[in-house]
């Protein structure tokens, strides 16, 4: 694989680590859950004979930091440190992969700073707020559940629960050759317990909706509504069904389930391609 390119960038309140492989157009990747910038390093490694791909630690994981530990972590700031970064990065609207979270604040940054997003592909996206009121409600009482399992029995149990909600089965894993899970390291365990003490209760309180997107700047933003093809049973494939409906347009439908990117890094890398060369 292309060796990295490593930097630091100071952004109001944190400081971001990133990572840059690869050549050729900017390409954002914006991870769920705990990943940080080298939970995708399969995935990258599909892409970077193409694109300039960049991937990074939210603020609070490995190697970003918070200026203020007590400082709220909205969606909103992180949609504010996905600008910030495309600022450093590139002065042309960028591709960005949203992963659920990810997709979340890629929909926040292209309300807020439309002339940065080329192409936004918002996969198995966390957007409870564009459901209509009972999905929301139900949706609302599954994420509690998750809240109050974490505080109560630790983060093992909480991730059980999530695993239900956005239907993976760890113990009959879809997966493409060689894929093995990722060890539950000191690091990843410390990014997992910030994700669902920060970025899950946010989650759970998240206000996107429908009037975000409906402004004519917002409108020129190409946003792809995606999904797992095994992502069904999950909360966020209707999420996915509700921007595609929003935007008047279908699903792409890309391999493997809510993990795909991880899971099938091949045949997701390949979809994507498929997708962003659309756009060129």
């Amino acid at each position: 694989m292309t060796t990295a390119v490593r930097n630091a960038l100071p952004v109001p309140g944190a400081t971001l680590h990133y990572e840059l492989r690869g050549t050729g157009p900017l390409l954002l990747i914006a991870q769920s859950g705990e990943g940080d910038a080298d939970r995708t390093e399969a995935l990258v490694g599909h892409l970077a004979d193409r694109w300039t791909v960049a991937t990074y630690d939210r603020r609070g994981l490995s190697r970003s930091t918070r200026h203020d530990p007590k400082e709220p972590v909205t969606p909103q700031n992180h949609a504010e440190d996905l600008h910030h970064l495309l600022a450093a990065l590139t002065d042309r609207p960028a591709r960005l992969l949203g992963c659920s979270l990810g997709a979340l604040y890629g929909l926040h940054l292209a309300a807020a700073h439309p002339g940065q997003v080329h192409t936004l592909v918002a996969h198995d996206p966390a957007t409870p707020g564009l459901l209509p009121a009972a999905d929301r409600a139900g949706i609302r009482r599954t994420l509690d559940g998750i809240v109050l399992t974490y505080r109560d029995e630790g983060w093992a149990p909480a991730m059980r629960r999530i695993a239900a909600a956005v239907a993976i089965d760890p113990s009959a894993m879809d997966a493409e050759p060689g894929f093995t899970m990722p060890p539950a390291t000191a690091q990843r365990i410390a990014n997992i317990e910030f994700f669902l003490a920060h970025d899950l209760p946010e989650l759970r309180d998240s206000t996107l909706c429908a009037a975000d997107l409906a402004a004519p700047a917002t409108r020129q933003v190409r946003i792809v509504p995606a999904a797992g093809r095994t992502s069904g049973q999950a909360w966020n494939y209707r999420c996915a069904e509700e921007l595609a409906a929003l935007l008047d347009t279908d699903i792409v439908e890309f391999p493997g389930g809510h993990n795909g990117n991880t899971t099938h890094p091949r045949a997701f890398a390949a979809r994507l391609h498929e997708v962003l060369d659309a756009s060129l």
